[in-house]
């Protein structure tokens, strides 16, 4: 399999961020990860998606969107929308006919940040998706960078602190959007797991303090969504667009936070008698089944069934598990960093039936 590196969810001044695509695909060449993806709210913007290029570094930017009703009051259930060929945000006013339209346009979809608090200190409000009865999604952005800033702000000196200091925000996607995954889960459905960054590079000011929150770079070096691909990116946008989509779509991709250490190298399989199976496959569990998962360096390890942990795995660089009870099983991996421990690897599940 080949790996590539996706930074997801960010928005330009065509809706709420703060640079254009050019700044987007510098940002991302100089964060060396393979492709971006830009969702602006409401709107499907044309023209930029391509191969950029510095000397002999290249991303490709793909363009998708953010949907949701914008005359709902509070703002509620956003629809993250990869691979569309038309404009969707009509639909917005109902969250399970735009699931629909996305697949009948040939896209994909994803319930972004489930869990997004209000921070009251700075006046944000809580725009968490609350239609659980939506149905045929792909899955969920699992971990949303700027939904746990919400988390951690419960003062405006909060705010200052981590307006200079950002990498001491992130420490694992929110308990409860975790938990709410699990559950999906165990309903019986494929529910695909992805990491966003929601970037929007916002100039803050603060009396005469100014920051910005926080820069493209910087999100596109942390929360990323890592996909497995049968062949590597080719160099033509339509191919490797579809790779990429695929590959989501599937599943065959993992949450990893890149900030402590790259996570680049994760792997987690499974063999079992007649068939094996990569993140987001499905086989039996008759006559016993192996899971493997292999890191590029050491860490804490837990490897989870149908939402329970059953084992771990400490200062380790790998793990292997025997079992012949069907369940759904995923890996999380811990990583100590500026003195915490934090969420560092969130592999999608492997369903042993």
């Amino acid at each position: 399999m080949h790996e590539v590196v996706v930074n997801l969810h960010m928005h330009t001044r065509y809706s709420d961020g703060s640079g254009l695509h050019k700044d987007i695909a510098a940002a991302a060449l100089k964060a060396g990860v393979d492709a971006v993806i830009v969702t602006d709210h409401n709107i499907l913007v044309q023209g930029f998606e391509g191969y950029y290029k510095d000397r002999n570094k290249r991303v490709l930017m793909l363009l998708g969107e953010e949907v949701h009703d914008q005359a709902r009051d509070p703002q509620k259930n956003h629809l993250l929308v990869f691979g569309a060929n038309r404009e969707l945000a009509t639909f917005a006013d109902n969250p399970q006919n735009l699931i629909d339209q996305v697949h009948e346009a040939g896209g994909i979809c994803f319930l972004a940040h489930p869990d997004d608090p209000e921070a009251k200190a700075f006046n944000e409000t809580d725009i968490s998706w609350v239609d659980w009865s939506v149905q045929n999604y792909t899955g969920i952005e699992l971990w949303n960078a700027l939904s746990e800033l919400k988390t951690v702000v419960p003062t405006k000196l909060h705010g200052a602190f981590y307006a200079y200091f950002p990498s001491f925000v992130a420490h694992r996607p929110i308990p409860n959007t975790l938990a709410k995954w699990d559950e999906l889960l165990s309903t019986g459905q494929k529910v695909v797991a992805i990491g966003g960054s929601d970037a929007h590079a916002l100039h803050m000011h603060l009396g005469p303090l100014h920051r910005v929150i926080f820069p493209y770079e910087f999100h596109f070096r942390g929360v990323n969504t890592h996909a497995l691909l049968p062949e590597p990116l080719t160099g033509d946008v339509n191919t490797d667009r579809s790779l990429i989509y695929k590959a989501f779509a599937a599943g065959h991709c993992f949450v990893g936070y890149d900030l402590p250490a790259l996570t680049k190298g994760f792997r987690f399989s499974a063999q079992g008698k007649e068939a094996s199976a990569i993140m987001g496959d499905e086989l039996s569990a008759k006559n016993g089944v192996t899971l493997q998962a292999k890191l590029p360096s050491n860490a804490e390890i837990r490897l989870v069934k149908d939402g329970q942990v059953v084992q771990t795995w400490m200062n380790q660089p790998a793990c292997t598990y025997i079992t012949t009870e069907p369940g759904v099983y995923r890996i999380e991996a811990y990583r100590r960093y500026l003195g915490r421990k934090r969420g560092w690897i969130y592999s999608n599940p492997i369903y042993v039936r």
